[in-house]
């Protein structure tokens, strides 16, 4: 798929303000998308994480007072995370907030298409970097067979190798094969 196709589908406004109740707890994450063969960059995260540990999922975390916006949160922690840094100018898009099921937070999905990746170094929360060809990932989109995991409508799985990526990632995953039609 052309990366001039998939600006078409998948640019759109951005509202980055965090809207903070007091109660939600904010994050957002990068949906980077790479090169003429278009790749997904994605992350294995640290199985010493208190939450989330050894899931695959976009690069990303939680909002801080000290962010202008949650754009501006999913740009630090990017680079924090895996030393990538991403300028406001290549986000071409936002998708729909998701939410977490077991820590409560709600993620603010931001898309971002870039020609290609630089060397890239992982932080103590990353385990690894994958590189994911997208549209064959996106291919592999399955019902969530866990019975655990059904206390929400929309529950997916996609495969990639011997991993499986689930919960709000995939619900991510599964708004770009309803945008791309595949």
């Amino acid at each position: 798929m052309d990366t001039t196709v998939l600006k078409a589908q998948l640019s759109s406004k951005i509202f980055p303000e965090p809207k903070h109740d007091g109660k939600t707890k904010l994050s957002s994450v990068l949906v980077i998308i790479y090169g003429s063969n278009p790749k997904l960059l994605m992350i294995e995260k640290s199985k010493h994480l208190y939450n989330h540990a050894g899931e695959i999922a976009f690069p990303g975390g939680k909002w801080t007072e000290d962010d202008h916006d949650l754009l501006d949160t999913a740009l630090r922690e990017t680079e924090e995370e895996i030393g990538l840094s991403i300028s406001r100018d290549d986000v071409i898009g936002q998708l729909a907030n998701v939410m977490t099921l077991n820590s409560g937070y709600t993620i603010t999905p931001f898309v971002c298409i870039i020609d290609k990746i630089p060397q890239l170094k992982t932080d103590s929360e990353v385990e690894s970097i994958l590189h994911i060809p997208m549209i064959p990932l996106l291919q592999t989109l399955d019902d969530d067979p866990n019975p655990n995991h059904k206390s929400i409508k929309e529950m997916y799985t996609f495969t990639y190798n011997d991993k499986i990526v689930w919960g709000a990632s995939a619900r991510i995953l599964k708004q770009l094969v309803n945008r791309l039609s595949i």
